[in-house]
């Protein structure tokens, strides 16, 4: 009979480190056995055809090195499941560091609208609009990924609370609109990284990950520089960054009228995160 063990053992045998793969198996047999971390540990058995299912599922991940959230069909962020597919990144915890300073300014400040551009699986814009009384609009250029979006926002019931439209930046953003916070999450890797990224991103949607130029701050120029026709004065703007960009982007805001204000560090020391408000 197959064991949770073996299970793990062909993801390890795989190259997977051992705490990913001791956590991607309890994700798989949460999902296809419907058993908690709880249920095991208690000692109660596990159904041996639905284990067998997950020692496929965890055949499938070590041979083609697909994300287990894709296997799944779901991720988990910030202590919600989210719908993703080859259409959406799968949310990152460096995500969470940008949503929870979004989240912080706006209930601080009592902001009433904010715009989330290249909104993806709808992760940023459904939990800002989950944690305070922002109305959120997401903006995506695909149309899948914004299909995904209104999934995992009905999932979370959030009707007219986050909403979603297709657009190229702000070019589907309507004459005289304007917002109290916008936020992203822009695509910033530079595209000659491509063949030196591990083999799961390449399930992850190109247009999403990559940026043209050497330094991957094409996309933080684009919105940056537009950003002041649909912003509030004293507004406020939120990048997530990339390693080593957070000197290239402060630049860019700087020239572009914003007084950066903070900028926030991940668990690793890297600065992830940065806050620019809109001089009056």
């Amino acid at each position: 009979m197959t064991t949770i063990l073996e299970i793990v053992k062909i993801l390890t045998d795989a190259g997977i480190p051992s705490n990913e793969a001791n956590i991607e198996v309890k994700l798989l047999i949460e999902h296809f056995c419907g058993y908690s971390t709880k249920d095991i540990i208690m000692g109660k058995t596990l159904d041996y055809e639905k284990l067998e299912t997950v020692k496929e599922k965890a055949l499938r991940r070590a041979e083609t090195r697909e994300p287990v959230q894709h296997i799944i069909g779901l991720a988990d962020f910030m202590g919600e499941k989210f719908i993703v597919n080859p259409s959406v990144l799968i949310p990152r915890d460096e995500t969470e560091l940008l949503v929870r300073r979004a989240v912080e300014i706006i209930n601080k400040r009592n902001l009433k609208t904010a715009l989330d551009v290249g909104t993806g699986s709808g992760c940023i814009a459904c939990m800002v609009a989950k944690l305070t009384d922002c109305q959120v609009i997401g903006l995506d250029i695909s149309t899948d990924a914004l299909n995904t979006a209104l999934d995992n926002a009905s999932r979370l019931n959030l009707y007219n609370k986050a909403i979603f439209r297709k657009s190229d930046v702000f070019s589907n953003v309507k004459e005289g609109e304007k917002f109290d916070i916008i936020i992203s999450n822009p695509p910033y890797i530079p595209i000659s990284q491509k063949e030196t990224l591990q083999e799961e991103v390449r399930f992850d949607p190109e247009t999403a990950l990559f940026a043209g130029d050497e330094f991957g701050v094409e996309f933080y120029e684009k919105i940056t520089r537009n950003v002041p026709a649909v912003l509030n004065p004293n507004g406020y703007l939120l990048f997530e960054l990339g390693i080593k960009q957070a000197k290239h982007v402060a630049d860019i805001m700087t020239d572009n009228n914003f007084k950066v204000i903070d900028i926030v560090k991940d668990l690793s020391g890297i600065n992830r995160v940065i806050v620019g408000k809109l001089n009056p």
